[in-house]
């Protein structure tokens, strides 16, 4: 190992150790097939460690990734991504302390949309694209709460109509970028949506569909006819990067790399096989195609993203800062299995080739992994487009057959509680980052005065505020948590001996 500092880039890949494992195939002979709107941390932990997977397993194979950013904030992506030839490190954490780090070379490209969006609609319009994928999270599908229909109200989506060939969401971009590919002759792209959102695909088809149809229905029936919107279930920790990543590859490897990620080991990628025009062989390293995704993606959401939620926001009013630091408490470890045993698995489908304890099992495992410290803070992001899809649903489902909602009824009052005093038990202040953060706090705090006020809300709890089992039980933890301010002492409460 040379003493050398060594800046990412390509000029570099044959000075780097083996143990950072460059890429040894030719990415210039990568073509931009796949392109992909917000690479964040997770498309570059999943996705595109997929696709450098398969490219140093099959030499024949050239599908390249080419990275899009639609705001202004993605300048600092587009600009580390350009300095270091669009390599970046993948650091794996294992439980264990094992840290194996690795470079990956399958993105080849990174293009801004925000000020010029014309180059973008013409790569996504290119015969070179196959597949259009998207990271664009809860909210970037625009969705009304009330309707679930796209919403119509943004002033983004009113500009897009108004100029089609100039836009600013990712709708105006994808429909755009078809109507040149009808107009052409050229096959549809594929619209895989990676977001962790029950049934992403259908979402997205139906946002598209709902987009094109005010746009021009003409095309609106051609992207019916021939654009596929697979489903799929997507699943790896990984935390934000921190400058303790960056400090590890300089200090253990030499390595100057500006913007590494940080993953757990466990990686899972569960895909419809609906595509409209090719696709890599994902499942040669790894992913799994399936007739119906949506048996894996519940239970995926069911039991990690609302563990993640449970643990976040009753660890965050407990004073815990990360995922593991919770499950290291006992309490908190206990109070998630219970949450899982008797809340969520009874309302779970049959999903063939899984052993649903041992699933379980492997979540606290991954969840307590010491050497990814994945933040509260983070868990909690956006917890008002999260508990709707992650921890609600399972609520609605045990009301209808009666069985326990306790556990999560809990997490609902502390939710409030959190919300209206933004700080822990022991007044520290909690960073929360929610676009509803002002009327999440106006309701609760009026609590006091009207112990319903947070569920009126209703864009996230539905109709909850109507189910008399659910408010019965959240009124009296509502009412006791602004009393004790102890969220550990009703966790134990609610404990089953095991």
């Amino acid at each position: 190992m040379t003493n050398q500092m060594q800046a990412l880039n390509e000029a570099n890949l044959a000075k780097l150790p083996a143990e950072l494992s460059p890429p040894k195939y030719d990415r210039r002979r990568l073509k931009p097939r796949i392109v992909h709107v917000g690479v964040g941390g997770f498309h570059r932990s999943h996705e595109a460690y997929y696709t450098d997977e398969l490219l140093r397993a099959d030499t024949s194979c050239d599908w390249g990734i080419c990275g899009v950013g639609l705001r202004e904030a993605d300048e600092k992506m587009a600009s580390v991504l350009r300095e270091q030839d669009h390599l970046y490190t993948l650091i794996i954490r294992h439980p264990n302390g094992n840290v194996e780090s690795r470079v990956i070379g399958s993105i080849i490209d990174f293009m801004l949309g925000y000020e010029d969006p014309e180059p973008v609609i013409e790569r996504m319009a290119s015969a070179d694209t196959q597949i259009v994928s998207l990271t664009i999270t809860e909210g970037g599908y625009n969705l009304d709460a009330t309707t679930g229909d796209f919403n119509w109200n943004h002033p983004d989506a009113q500009h897009d109509l108004e100029h089609p060939t100039k836009p600013k969401m990712v709708f105006g971009f994808l429909t755009e970028a078809l109507k040149r590919r009808r107009d052409r002759k050229l096959p549809a792209f594929t619209i895989q949506s990676c977001d962790n959102i029950q049934h992403n695909g259908d979402l997205t088809r139906k946002t598209v569909l709902g987009f094109a149809r005010k746009q021009d229905p003409e095309l609106a029936s051609w992207i019916e006819s021939h654009v596929r919107f697979p489903n799929a279930m997507v699943d790896r920790i990984t935390p934000v990067t921190t400058d303790v990543d960056i400090d590890y590859l300089a200090q253990t490897h030499q390595l100057q790399d500006q913007w590494p990620v940080t993953c757990e080991p466990f990686c899972q990628w569960v895909v419809e096989d609906e595509f409209s025009n090719g696709r890599p062989s994902w499942e040669t390293v790894g992913a799994q195609f399936v007739p119906d995704v949506v048996p894996y993606e519940k239970m995926k959401l069911r039991l990690l993203n609302a563990g993640h939620s449970v643990l976040g926001i009753l660890g965050s009013l407990h004073g815990h800062q990360t995922i593991d630091g919770c499950v290291s408490d006992p309490l908190f470890a206990s109070y998630l299995r219970q949450f899982m045993d008797h809340e969520v698995t009874p309302v779970l489908d049959q999903v063939d080739g899984i052993d649903l304890e041992a699933y379980k099992d492997t979540l606290l495992e991954r969840f307590g992994n010491p050497n990814i410290k994945d933040a509260l803070s983070r868990i909690c992001l956006e917890s008002s487009s999260k508990l709707p899809v992650f921890l609600i649903p399972t609520i609605q489902d045990n009301l209808a057959r009666g069985g326990s909602i306790a556990f999560a009824t809990l997490v609902i009052a502390a939710w409030c509680f959190y919300s209206d005093k933004q700080t822990d038990q022991d007044g520290n202040p909690l960073e929360i980052n929610d676009a509803l953060k002002t009327p999440l706090h106006e309701a609760a705090a009026a609590t006091r005065k009207d112990p319903l006020s947070f569920l009126e809300i209703t864009e996230v709890f539905g109709d909850l505020i109507e189910k008399e089992a659910f408010t019965k039980q959240y009124v009296s933890m509502v009412e006791t948590l602004y009393e004790t301010t102890d969220v550990a002492s009703m966790m134990k409460g609610l404990l089953q001996p095991e």
